[in-house]
């Protein structure tokens, strides 16, 4: 990579990693404060499941707002919102207020709607050999979340003792002012006024139609909501399991770390053995992860399948990001970018919201067979690709005659 696109994407890492932090305190967290503040348990993954239902709505205005305004502009402002929701949700702590938890919570997801874009903003700013290593290369900012986040978690959560985690949504303002003062030296250039405007490209349903675009989309969509799923009833079942709080927060830090640490060399995969078969292998680590889960509920049956959860996670998104890219002309890029980060986190949101409620009425065992239907889903939808996009054979030269 060139010298500003290495630096560019440099930055991109470090605030994926200070989200990312802030996001696993959240998984880690936001399903056990719920339960403690919600007058129904059913509801107690509601507050978590505002965050990607925010995501979902307000992906497709900040795509067309960075369009606008640029790249810097958008992810600014993305986590000064989500700064405030922190803060929200710890004064809603302290007042023991549902309703505002789940309001801070709500803005918490304007963050991270914002915040996948960071993967898009360093692969359109990158040579088109070097995407997936742009992509894997900002999304490796996780590994620092896998360290930083939980341990943020663990050394907050009782900071206000004895109102346990409000300490640990007042950390998430922090790492939201940090991501702002990084942004400050990203060096993208703003779009020229107008130009997506006047070269509007095609239609969205023809470039939906592609075989690249369709595939893409079932592994970023549904990798992602299989992930939320299971991830999102991971600290309920464990506590449930005799399992304490920090050894739920010890789970999220290893299923960080299989998100995330693979993103070093994912990028190199891809570009040596084809998006497809990355995506594949993401699909059957996933199944591998349902598998696992339902062997057993020990300590280590947890640290096990959410590790391989969050490796099958990552080459399934990388992979969908990646063939993602190829589907677009610049002038429909916001386009496309918007559609599947909403498809993805519409989804997503239902995925999280319905988790609590499959774990609380049919148990942990539910939560893992109910996955396995999405990932036949979306190892179909590869395979089809595969077979659509692999090169005819040439035609053979016929023998030349003697004379």
């Amino acid at each position: 990579m060139v010298g500003g696109t290495r630096r560019n994407v440099l930055i991109l890492a470090l605030c994926q990693g200070l989200y990312l932090s802030a996001a696993s305190i959240q998984a880690a967290l936001s399903g056990l404060v719920g339960a403690s503040l919600a007058p129904e348990k059913l509801l107690a993954t509601l507050p978590y499941s505002l965050i990607t239902l925010m995501t979902a709505s307000t992906t497709i205005p900040a795509s067309f707002l960075m369009a606008r305004f640029g790249r810097r502009a958008g992810f600014v402002a993305g986590a000064l919102v989500g700064g405030t929701g922190g803060a929200i949700s710890t004064v809603a702590i302290f007042h023991q207020s549902f309703v505002g938890f789940c309001l801070g919570n709500a803005l918490m997801g304007c963050f991270q709607a914002v915040a996948q874009y960071y993967r898009f903003a360093a692969a359109d700013a990158a040579e088109p050999s070097l995407r997936s290593r742009a992509v894997a290369w900002v999304l490796a900012g996780g590994v620092a979340a896998a360290v930083l986040g939980p341990t943020v978690a663990g050394f907050s959560k009782d900071l206000f003792a004895p109102v346990p985690f409000a300490g640990a949504y007042l950390a998430i303002s922090a790492l939201a002012g940090l991501s702002i003062l990084l942004l400050a030296f990203l060096a993208i250039p703003a779009p020229r006024a107008g130009e997506e405007r006047r070269r509007g490209g095609r239609p969205l349903g023809v470039i939906a139609r592609q075989p690249a675009f369709i595939a893409a989309l079932a592994n970023g969509v549904l990798g992602y909501a299989t992930m939320s799923f299971v991830m999102t009833a991971t600290p309920l079942a464990a506590v449930a399991c005799g399992h304490s709080s920090d050894d739920a927060i010890g789970i999220i830090r290893m299923h960080l770390v299989g998100m995330f640490a693979p993103s070093f060399f994912t990028g190199s995969l891809i570009a040596r053995w084809g998006v497809a078969r990355i995506m594949l292998i993401g699909a059957g680590l996933l199944l591998l992860s349902a598998v696992v889960s339902l062997s057993g509920t020990a300590l280590w049956d947890f640290w096990i399948a959410l590790a391989l959860l969050g490796v099958g996670w990552n080459f399934m998104y990388v992979g969908g990001t990646t063939l993602l890219t190829t589907t677009y002309r610049p002038e429909e890029r916001a386009k496309v970018q918007a559609t599947n980060e909403f498809l993805t986190f519409g989804v997503v949101a239902l995925a999280s919201f319905s988790s609590g409620g499959v774990f609380g009425v049919a148990g942990w065992q539910a939560v893992n067979y109910t996955v396995l239907p999405l990932l036949l889903t979306a190892a179909t939808a590869t395979l089809w690709y595969a077979t659509v996009s692999r090169p005819a054979p040439a035609p053979a030269t016929p023998p030349r005659s003697s004379s």
